[in-house]
């Protein structure tokens, strides 16, 4: 019997471990350690968060179907400033990357407005990617600090060059995720892009974040053995 719960337990300490990987590398979800301290507090379902996090986009979606992308624009920056009020209300506190979203779709979805040129929302996605891996490689780089250690360390121990290796492919994710973007926003119809914003960025980043959660298994495993 004591067999059976020591197997139980060292799987479930195996899905723990990967979880971080799922629960906080998703492309809404912006400041990395922030929302790990909100998952510390928050009492919040997992899938509520996921939702929450989707919002803009998903209301973004909905909006270009039934009346195109320039009400779609405007749907998505009335609905990240839903957003963060929502946030504030509920801790008093917004966290830093969610108000550079908020500028980046307001800069950028508001030339779209303006200038009627649905380009430059089409931008948005790549620039914010782009800032992603700039932070990850700026922040090892110059100061030290990787970012994704700093997440992570807490529920697993990697040795110092997975971590670095870890952050790298993050920061190449990023870059190709943004250069992707221009790729289908150029060479595809407006429709296809929108659909693909939705639909093909959330696939290719289950599958990467997968891949990576299969990685970090094996150092698990080696921990457990240890």
């Amino acid at each position: 019997m004591r067999t059976m719960e020591s197997t139980n337990h060292n799987k479930n300490a195996r899905v723990l471990s990967c979880a971080p990987v799922l629960n906080f590398l998703r492309p809404t979800n912006i400041d990395l350690r922030a929302n790990l301290r909100q998952a510390r507090v928050s009492k919040t379902k997992p899938s509520m968060k996921f939702f929450f996090d989707l919002f803009p986009i998903l209301l973004f979606f909905v909006a270009y179907k039934i009346h195109g992308i320039y009400t779609a624009t405007a749907v998505a920056i009335a609905a990240t400033f839903a957003q963060i009020a929502w946030v504030w209300w509920r801790r008093r506190r917004v966290d830093t990357m969610l108000w550079v979203s908020l500028v980046l779709i307001s800069v950028f979805g508001g030339a779209t407005l303006f200038l009627h040129d649905p380009l430059f929302i089409k931008w948005k996605p790549t620039v914010l990617y782009w800032l992603f891996a700039v932070v990850l490689l700026l922040a090892d780089l110059l100061f030290g600090r990787n970012l994704i250690a700093a997440m992570m360390r807490h529920q697993i121990k990697l040795p110092a060059s997975i971590w670095r290796r870890l952050n790298l492919s993050w920061a190449g994710f990023f870059t190709l995720m943004g250069g992707l973007n221009l790729f289908v926003a150029y060479r595809f119809s407006e429709a296809a892009w929108v659909n693909f914003k939705l639909f093909g960025f959330l696939g290719i980043m289950l599958v990467f974040v997968l891949l990576q959660a299969l990685m970090l298994a094996k150092y698990v495993e080696e921990g457990e053995r240890s």
